[in-house]
């Protein structure tokens, strides 16, 4: 079995991130919206560094009206994980995208959600979980109000919160109020931090109360930082394809992902928004066992990480690492 095709676990997803443009540009077609603009001529998404990506993607999602689509796109996702092997993944889901952060409206896109995940969790497909997600650069207010529909929300399906957007819009102390909430209301805690900011937003993160670090990866400029992580069991929800497209290295060579797990840091692989990062999970493993000479063992070790780190329960937990070691 090559390491490609062993099981997966993706924990770092955005919904809208993950949709494929075919997808985007049927819905635009039916509802009669040009987005031609955002298109290459080949079809992929057309942005040119992290600013104009954070406008294609919320470009992209305009086409995005209502429960019916998200559940379709809930099942594109979801296929194309399979694809992929992954049998259990958590998906970043805004409900400022989805009836803006309105609780009633909220409950419905979230219905939908949940039973396209059904229909596909019962034709085998990957297991999946939803983190609710603010959008840093739309300010603490609007977080306390994600916040606050998350919280009233939290169950089987959506267990965790985690801030998304502009990691350099405003600080995350300005987001405490909500981390709070989302805490006191049982979900697991993660946050985009180490990415565009050096470590000392990671250590912000950990101020929150997060368990998990969404990127991370420039925690490798502060030694102790890394200590910490190690110490501390921190997992990183590391996304190589997509730093290496976005710039924050030049290429995987120069990725710090190897030295972090060799620190000891727990390490999970995800691809984050991967049709406009021209990437997918098993080209990532790939990548790794090309450039670090990652073997099928060490993927699996990188998957029971994945999978102790999910905001799960422990049933699925155990169902998860039961499925991880029978591959060995």
């Amino acid at each position: 079995m090559a390491a490609p095709d062993l099981p997966k676990i993706e924990l770092h997803l955005h919904i809208e991130g993950a949709a494929p443009p075919a997808f985007i540009r049927g819905l635009a077609a039916e509802q009669g919206v040009d987005l031609s603009a955002i298109f290459t001529e080949t079809g992929a998404y057309r942005f040119a560094g992290f600013a104009d990506f954070l406008r294609v993607y919320e470009a992209a999602t305009s086409v995005l009206r209502g429960p019916a689509e998200f559940a379709r796109l809930t099942r594109a996702v979801l296929e194309q994980s399979a694809r992929e092997g992954v049998i259990y993944t958590e998906l970043f889901v805004s409900p400022d995208f989805c009836g803006g952060r309105d609780l009633g409206a909220w409950r419905d896109y979230l219905g939908a959600i949940d039973e396209a995940a059904q229909q596909i969790e019962a034709q085998g497909g990957p297991m999946m979980r939803v983190i609710a997600t603010p959008i840093r650069h739309f300010g603490p207010e609007a977080a306390r109000e994600t916040a606050r529909v998350a919280a009233e929300t939290a169950g089987a399906r959506l267990t965790g919160f985690g801030i998304g957007g502009d990691e350099n819009a405003g600080e995350l102390g300005d987001f405490a109020w909500a981390f709070d909430c989302a805490r006191e209301a049982g979900l697991g805690l993660t946050a985009h931090a180490g990415e565009w900011r050096g470590p000392s937003s990671i250590r912000d993160a950990l101020a929150l109360g997060c368990t998990r670090i969404g990127h991370g990866v420039r925690a490798i400029e502060d030694p102790r930082l890394v200590e910490d992580l190690a110490e501390k069991e921190i997992t990183l929800e590391i996304c190589p394809g997509s730093n290496v497209a976005l710039g924050v290295y030049r290429s995987l060579r120069e990725h710090p992902v190897e030295r972090l797990r060799a620190a000891g840091v727990p390490v999970t692989i995800s691809t984050d928004d991967p049709p406009f990062f021209h990437t997918a999970l098993r080209q990532e493993y790939d990548q790794l066992a090309h450039v670090f000479g990652w073997d099928e063992g060490l993927c699996l070790e990188v998957n029971e990480t994945a999978a102790r780190a999910a905001f799960c329960d422990a049933p699925t937990r155990e169902a998860l690492l039961k499925a991880i070691a029978a591959a060995r």
